[in-house]
């Protein structure tokens, strides 16, 4: 067989694990296994898949930081304490409390980033839900869809931001009058359309006036501790610096002063974290290196360059369009990956470059595999006892996706001219 084929049919029976989960085995096991078969198979050289690992190294440390802080945060209650506030907010409305969820979403997406907002607001808003006695998936769809409609309102909104863009991403000021109309109108519609969507789930009444705790001494450690990471990765992103590092030191150290307060072994609290995510990511970007290996990038590049010199504008929507599509088949951040080496081989004008990016934040809403932050957010209502299949989601995602990328695509289109 064809070593290019036989390598492309690995890598596709690879994401259909990820996306399938035959067995129910995890996501990560199908990545890594493809990624392995490469190697072992001599099909992609061992130093370069080794590469391709390294190049998520930053994104390894900023997931590292984040489960830290959100293992803290539903260990020491701060989950329940937020749930309690927020439900009593609600004053008995199913529909006030979806709306206050969504609003908290984008806040914790834009300056925390879209992870942040499936690992450390997802339990707090199942907290939320059992507490309120309502129905808990509304408001669980609430930190997936929000995580990417609002994940490029800052560079630091999302990962694959600074992935796609690699060392040249806009300056902040910049990226704001670029991205601030499409963003609004991707935040806006996605409420909407998701609103409507679980309308019939949104009706009654909840609790209300429950209760409210003292947080703990340790609780208010890991709030203050996730408040200066948002400004630490502010300060950083406007630096054009990595935001991985700065992550992993304030959720390894919140852990290590809570441990050591407690007097446990920080062992314990390790141990109860999801870390299949890791080796998941690390496997996505091996398959994206033999994509790359085998000259599809170099194709792909060659392509988008005669589009856009035929009509920058169309390419600029097409390009969005399918990569929000592909983004689903191989997840964003590898897709940001390709799509930032197709570009810059292509010497791709701003407009294109950035509809990609609208395109990687904002496609992944179709499915549970188009991000790494609804894969995050799989694993953590799964970890409450929810589950969502491919087909569910995807029914809920065609009907909130689309309006959301064509409008904030046009809006970034008109803002090129």
């Amino acid at each position: 067989m064809n070593p290019t084929f036989l390598s492309w049919g690995i890598g596709l029976a690879a994401t259909a694990g990820v996306i399938l989960r035959p067995f129910r085995w995890p996501e990560a096991i199908w990545a890594a296994a493809g990624a392995l078969i490469l190697v072992a198979l001599g099909l992609l050289p061992a130093n370069l898949a080794w590469r391709a690992v390294g190049k998520g190294a930053d994104v390894y440390l900023f997931l590292i930081g984040m489960m830290l802080l959100s293992e803290l945060g539903r260990r020491e209650g701060l989950f329940d304490w937020i749930a309690v506030r927020v439900v009593n907010y609600a004053q008995e409305s199913p529909r006030k409390l979806f709306l206050l969820v969504y609003l908290v979403g984008g806040i914790v997406t834009t300056f925390l980033s879209n992870d942040a907002a499936a690992v450390v607001l997802t339990p707090a808003v199942f907290a939320a839900a059992k507490k309120a006695q309502t129905k808990p998936l509304p408001l669980l769809y609430v930190c997936a869809f929000i995580a990417n409609a609002a994940s490029f309102v800052l560079p630091i909104s999302n990962p694959a931001n600074l992935v796609l863009y690699a060392n040249h991403t806009p300056a902040l000021g910049l990226w704001i009058a670029r991205f601030a109309w499409p963003s609004l109108l991707s935040i806006v519609a996605t409420f909407v359309m998701l609103r409507w969507t679980q309308r019939a789930d949104l009706t009654g009444s909840c609790a209300c006036d429950l209760p409210v705790e003292r947080l703990s001494t340790n609780g208010k450690l890991t709030l203050a501790s996730m408040g200066v990471t948002a400004i630490v990765l502010l300060a950083v992103s406007a630096l054009d610096l990595q935001l991985g590092l700065p992550t992993a030191i304030l959720g390894m150290i919140t852990a290590l002063v809570v441990s050591i307060k407690e007097r446990q072994s920080p062992i314990e609290l390790v141990s109860d974290i999801s870390w299949s995510v890791l080796p998941l990511v690390a496997g996505l970007f091996v398959l994206v290196e033999m994509l790359d290996h085998t000259g599809v990038t170099r194709e792909l590049s060659a392509l988008l360059a005669q589009a856009t010199r035929q009509s920058q504008p169309m390419t600029a929507a097409l390009s969005g369009l399918v990569i929000a599509f592909g983004s689903n088949a191989i997840n964003n951040l590898p897709a940001g990956l390709i799509a930032g080496a197709t570009a810059l081989q292509a010497h791709s004008p701003e407009r294109v470059i950035d509809a990609l990016l609208i395109g990687v934040d904002l496609g992944p809403n179709l499915s549970i595999t188009g991000s790494l932050a609804t894969i995050l957010w799989l694993s953590s209502i799964r970890r409450e006892g929810e589950e969502v299949s491919f087909t569910q989601f995807l029914k809920v995602g065609f009907a909130v996706m689309l309006p959301a990328l064509v409008l904030a695509l046009g809006a970034r289109l008109l803002i090129g001219r």
